[in-house]
């Protein structure tokens, strides 16, 4: 009787502990395919420092314990792009780089796109502004996400303007040609004492070809938003009262005007404002020598920086139609690299030969990217890599306003953006963002260096201005992926 009691009561041992190894793997949200491993995970950005990303670290390794080391690591802006395409090529790279919000076209055959559960379309028009979906969404999957964007805005000198008794900066375009006129002085040699805004050239302006982008967005030029779409920079424009203009050539000649000294009829141009004799348009800005100039909100502080007593402020960019405002977005997000051998240690510490599933890997990267980026209600929820199940896990902490309280950046997240309207410094930036476009570039530098040259050319009075827009317009569309020669 004692031996089928004992009998009994080792079976049932037995039995309870293979039911306790099959439960660990489905109650644990991010257990990997070996339950005593841990992933490693390595995330690549520019411009901000190690220290802004421990404590969301700190907190998310406490909620999760089946991630390791998690080591984030800056980089050059100069040379970041060419050592991430180098360590990508080499199988070397990160789990996590940062991109920028054009790059998608040429590294979306680099990046792995998040998994269903971890952040679909809905969860990136839900959270963000609209134009994060078109940047960062691609045939219904999400391949990266953002903490900030940016959106380009209107800087001015708060002092040069009380100086010609304007008493308010210029909300539309035309209000915006008026303040020039009255801001801009010429001196007897023909130089500028004071200019009015930092436009009309390319060379000597920062982000020229963004501020020329955002010109023909407004003015309803077709720019293409997905592969396939060709440029049509050149062509005329119908408009909601069913006229015809030509939206391209409003746009560019309407830049190009404060570049030129005088008009067709060789009489002096009223809004002659700039040269490319001038400083380069941030530096002239601090130095109080130019009333107006279009930039992003990382610019404020390095304005401070160079001038603090500058008396500046920003506003909102001028409209063509007040109703319907448009600015030009600007700003980078975070993806997962498609391929790369994991990084992992066993339970004890000590590094191992066999590597967890590139699966698994980049399911925990995208689990961190959810854990960063999207609002959690004091709980979030983990998914197993392996069997998808899902546990929830209490927490008390906001890793993207815990970030953009540390940099002092516009929000990315609708719900932060809805706070920030009423931030002194960032309330510009913050309603513009839910406003902001971009359009697709398959070569960001490239386009850069076609609108610059666009620009120039007119300047020298080589081409009209549709010449300058049928010559941008084939560049544009002989680059790979928009839509002409591959």
């Amino acid at each position: 009787m004692k031996k089928i009691q004992m009998f009994v009561k080792n079976k049932s041992r037995i039995l309870f502990a293979l039911l306790a190894v099959a439960i660990v793997p489905i109650l644990s949200g991010c257990n990997t395919a070996s339950s005593g491993y841990t992933v490693n995970l390595e995330i690549w950005g520019t411009f901000d420092d190690s220290l802004t990303y421990a404590t969301i670290i700190d907190a998310y390794k406490k909620v999760n314990p089946y991630v390791g080391e998690i080591k984030y690591r800056k980089f050059a802006p100069a040379t970041y792009r060419q050592e991430l395409l180098d360590a990508l090529a080499s199988g070397q790279g990160p789990d996590i780089f940062l991109l920028e919000n054009g790059w998608l076209p040429f590294f979306e055959n680099k990046l792995e796109p998040a998994p269903q559960p971890l952040m679909s379309e809905t969860d990136m028009k839900n959270n963000f502004p609209d134009v994060v979906t078109g940047d960062f969404v691609s045939g219904g999957k999400a391949y990266a996400v953002p903490l900030s964007v940016n959106s380009m805005q209107l800087f001015y000198n708060r002092d040069m303007f009380n100086a010609v008794g304007i008493t308010e900066p210029p909300k539309t375009w035309m209000e915006f040609q008026a303040d020039v006129r009255k801001l801009t002085k010429i001196n007897s040699n023909g130089n500028f004492d004071s200019s009015g805004a930092a436009i009309g050239t390319a060379t000597n302006i920062n982000r020229a070809p963004d501020l020329l982008s955002l010109l023909m967005l407004q003015n309803g030029v077709a720019l293409p938003t997905k592969k396939g779409m060709q440029a049509k920079i050149d062509e005329g424009v119908v408009g909601k009262d069913g006229n015809v203009s030509q939206a391209g050539e409003q746009a560019l000649g309407f830049y190009t005007q404060f570049a030129r000294l005088g008009t067709a009829s060789n009489t002096i141009n009223p809004f002659y404002a700039w040269n490319d004799r001038q400083h380069y348009s941030t530096d002239a800005f601090a130095e109080g020598t130019v009333a107006m100039m279009f930039n992003y909100s990382w610019q404020i502080a390095e304005i401070k920086n160079k001038n603090p007593k500058l008396n500046f402020s920003v506003v909102p960019v001028p409209q063509i139609n007040s109703a319907d405002p448009v600015t030009y977005a600007d700003y980078w997000g975070y993806g997962v690299a498609r391929n790369k051998v994991a990084s992992v240690t066993t339970s004890g510490g000590q590094p191992t030969s066999a590597p967890v599933p590139n699966d698994v890997r980049t399911h925990e990267a995208w689990q961190f990217l959810r854990f960063l980026t999207l609002k959690n209600s004091g709980t979030i929820t983990l998914y197993n890599a392996v069997t998808k199940n899902s546990a929830d896990f209490p927490i008390n902490f906001d890793p993207a306003l815990d970030y953009l309280k540390k940099t002092n950046q516009p929000a990315a997240r609708r719900d932060i953006i809805e706070a920030q309207k009423v931030d002194p410094n960032l309330a510009p930036f913050a309603t513009g963002n839910l406003v902001a476009k971009h359009w697709y570039q398959s070569d960001p530098a490239s386009v850069d260096k076609i609108f610059s040259d666009m620009i120039e050319s007119v300047n020298r009075g080589d081409v009209s201005l549709h010449e300058a827009l049928s010559l941008a317009k084939n560049k544009l569309n002989y680059l790979p992926s928009v839509g002409g020669a591959k």
